[in-house]
């Protein structure tokens, strides 16, 4: 009987040691990809070599070359692989380092879709809430887009709205809480004269509110760089 009780409290304490580690492993991941996140924001512009978002204060403007102690080397011819890795890494990088596993699934869809899927691709990715709120000038970056969203700043059609990648509809109107509106972070990006606003959004500053008019294809988006979807569907089609 003692044996008994001792092997159901072994076990008992084995689930528990399973449980814990579980939940600790899953922190670790979640607190892993966010300093991620948080520190390649600032080193994808010179890990590519590109200013893509066409910041003034870009690093790439100062040091035209890669990271690290061997960011100096000469870089070598690219093969066809590479250039599509690198065509699939900076759109992906400009629109707030999405995940890779995200990203894929943003393909797929495109994939499924009529038409030219780089076409579509660059469509959803416009869609998206915190691409939205970037080019409607609320805030500077899209990395603060989506910080914003998160906080609970943003309304969708009179509703808050706290995911970044929420998708609009054509017609679906964004506005920036009233509450939220004097916010240094918003005037400041409404005042600067560092990018335009798309013209696929009907803003009002004043209001604080777009609305997507349209789903804009490669030619409507004011990129600063040159964006190639059609390698990105290469990359992916191999």
């Amino acid at each position: 009987m003692v044996q008994k009780d001792l092997s159901v409290c072994r076990e008992a304490d084995s689930r528990r040691a399973r449980f814990l580690q579980a939940e600790i492993c899953r922190h670790d991941e979640s607190y892993l990809n966010m300093t991620k996140r948080i520190q390649a924001k600032y080193k994808i512009d010179r890990r590519l070599g590109e200013n893509i978002w066409g910041r003034p204060k870009s690093p790439v403007n100062r040091r035209d070359y890669g990271p690290g102690q061997h960011g100096q080397r000469r870089r070598g011819k690219l093969s066809d692989f590479g250039i599509q890795l690198h065509a699939k890494q900076k759109l992906k990088g400009y629109y707030g380092n999405i995940t890779e596993k995200q990203f894929r699934r943003i393909y797929k869809e495109a994939s499924r879709l009529r038409g030219d899927t780089g076409e579509n691709l660059v469509g959803l990715l416009e869609r998206r809430l915190d691409a939205v709120v970037y080019r409607a000038k609320f805030v500077p970056t899209v990395f603060s887009a989506r910080q914003f969203i998160n906080h609970g700043h943003v309304k969708v059609n009179g509703r808050r709205v706290n995911i970044g990648s929420y998708r609009l509809k054509v017609g679906d109107v964004v506005e920036i809480r009233e509450k939220s509106r004097d916010m240094g972070l918003v005037l400041e990006a409404v005042q600067s004269s560092e990018r335009d606003v798309a013209d696929y959004l009907d803003v009002d500053h004043n209001k604080m509110t777009a609305k997507l008019t349209s789903v804009p294809g490669l030619g409507d988006v004011p990129y600063p760089v040159k964006m190639e979807p059609n390698l990105v569907v290469e990359y992916y089609s191999r």
